[in-house]
């Protein structure tokens, strides 16, 4: 049995880890969970972000602030590296396992270099490094994609949240013990964010309701159903996410606003501009030259360009948003070799280990998914992923908004 067979076999029953590796992946699950570093580095208030910035001519970098992380980092990092990792019984488990180890430890210095000369470097150990070839694609896209159907913004909070609710309904309806809490808030960074199994959204939401299903889905189909999905494995780090998985997941989430009908080229627009963000910001660049390049040498428009401009500048210069692009380019590439779509989903983790986990699998330790996302099932589904693996990444977007139809 693989993960990555074009049809996945019936569902076994999951088999438990053995002693060593079980303590350990429990162990690290905790820890993840005291872990937050994304709501750690989400600046607060940005609605008083952008007035200070446009009050000062848009020259000056005003302060972001942060909530404190309840956790106590040192009593964390000590846990972690007395874990006994060495013993643990199986090598794909072990390999597994250490990796996450090493990713916890990187996270714990990103939180604690928050604003420092450090920070810099512990993002690009967690996320990695914005390469040329990535930073080339990035340009290419902000040259070559155009605009799509202009739409108003014409989906406020009420809209918005009844959405997310009624989603969460129909994923019931096919698995009962499917769960995620909602919580609006209107001082997250993001519209819409998923982080340690809470959905956050914006309260001061405002979007066009042609991206309300696609965004939904990039966020519940993708980030609450693996989690759902790795709930069910032996291997606790599939619903938590094993090390590096947050490209494979980011991609397949923007993966899933063009299956899911309308991804426009403003979209992809704006994840190339997070690459030459970061870039910008690794090289040490503020704010507002970071504003300016996107505004005015890319054409991006004030929002979305301050946006990026302060997502790169989290906690001093954050690699994290160039895995979006890197994530959907190397998921085409999967796809495009034939790669199994419903692999995906068995729960977080990077493309590269998918090797070690059909080793788990052929042990009984990994089963395949049991719940794929509700865009799967539209009648158009097939037609676009078979559209996917036959499209660069250049081209990866709609320039109409979808007929009003439902997954």
């Amino acid at each position: 049995m693989s993960l990555t067979a074009a049809a996945l076999p019936p569902l076994p029953v999951v088999r438990p880890l053995p002693p060593v590796a079980a303590h350990v992946d429990a162990a690290l699950a905790r820890l993840d969970a005291r872990i937050d570093w994304l709501l750690a580095l989400s600046p607060i208030d940005g609605a008083a972000l952008w007035r200070a910035f446009d009050a000062g001519g848009r020259r000056h970098e005003p302060p972001l602030r942060y909530i404190d992380l309840e956790s106590d980092l040192p009593a964390a990092e000590a846990e972690l590296d007395a874990l006994p990792v060495a013993d643990i019984e199986a090598p794909a488990l072990q390999a597994l396992l250490a990796g996450k180890q090493q990713e916890l430890a990187r996270m714990i210095r990103l939180v604690r270099a928050r604003g420092g000369d450090d920070f810099i470097a512990a993002s690009i150990g967690l996320f990695g490094d914005v390469d040329d070839d990535l930073l080339a694609l990035a340009t290419d896209i902000l040259d070559s994609v155009g605009s799509s159907d202009p739409l108003p913004a014409d989906a406020g909070i009420d809209v918005v949240h009844a959405a997310v609710l009624a989603e969460i309904d129909w994923y019931r309806s096919q698995a009962p013990d499917f769960h995620i809490d909602v919580v609006v808030d209107t001082d997250i960074s993001s519209m819409l964010m998923v982080s340690h199994g809470t959905f956050y959204i914006d309260g001061n939401i405002r979007l066009p309701q042609a991206r309300v299903q696609p965004l939904i889905q990039h966020e519940i189909g993708t980030h609450v159903v693996t989690r759902h999905n790795g709930r069910r494995q032996a291997l606790r780090q599939l619903e938590v996410g094993l090390a590096q998985y947050d490209a494979t997941q980011e991609g397949l989430g923007v993966l899933a606003e063009f299956l899911s009908g309308f991804l426009p080229g403003e979209r992809l627009r704006v994840l190339a501009a997070r690459v030459v963000a970061a870039r910008m910001a690794v090289d040490g660049a503020t704010l507002p030259a970071i504003f300016q390049r996107l505004h005015v040498a890319h054409a991006l428009p004030t929002d979305d360009a301050f946006d990026v401009a302060v997502r790169a500048r989290r906690g001093g210069g954050l690699t994290k948003d160039a895995v979006y692009l890197r994530g959907i380019r190397d998921l085409l590439a999967y796809l495009q070799a034939g790669g199994a779509f419903e692999a995906l989903f068995v729960g977080k983790f990077a493309l590269p280990q998918l090797e070690l986990l059909d080793r788990l699998v052929d042990d009984g330790w990994v089963v395949p998914p049991a719940l794929l996302p509700r865009y799967s099932v539209a009648a158009e589904f097939a037609e676009r992923l078979a559209d996917c693996r036959d499209t660069p990444v250049q081209r990866l977007y709609q320039t109409h908004r979808p007929p009003e139809s439902r997954a």
